[in-house]
């Protein structure tokens, strides 16, 4: 295909635009650091519903009323499950199986 001189213009005008809508749809990430959540790795939820669950039996509350809060892995492999029942502090050790280690009030 042959272009006239006439519509070279036009052509770069049209690669511009598109030059600028693609440098548009750019994002920059914030540094690790100045993110919400910097931790590596956080409990599976079902894992987390499971220490909800034991907070809930050894507080003498409805599960509804369990919130896990933040989590984080242990050295023994599995995970420290932190809990709100209702203004109450829990920590939940909880293992990659399932099973709950401890549960303890902070």
């Amino acid at each position: 295909m042959r272009m006239s001189f006439e519509s070279r213009p036009l052509l770069a005008a049209c690669l511009g635009a598109v030059a600028a809508a693609l440098a548009a749809c750019q994002s920059s990430s914030p540094p690790p650091d100045q993110m919400s959540r910097t931790a590596v790795e956080t409990a599976p939820a079902d894992l987390q519903l499971l220490c909800a669950d034991a907070v809930a039996k050894q507080a003498g509350l409805d599960r509804a009323k369990i919130l896990p809060t933040s989590s984080r892995p242990v050295e023994a492999g599995g995970f420290t499950v932190d809990l709100d029942a209702s203004g109450r502090k829990f920590a939940c050790t909880i293992d990659r199986t399932g099973v709950v280690r401890n549960v303890q009030a902070v």
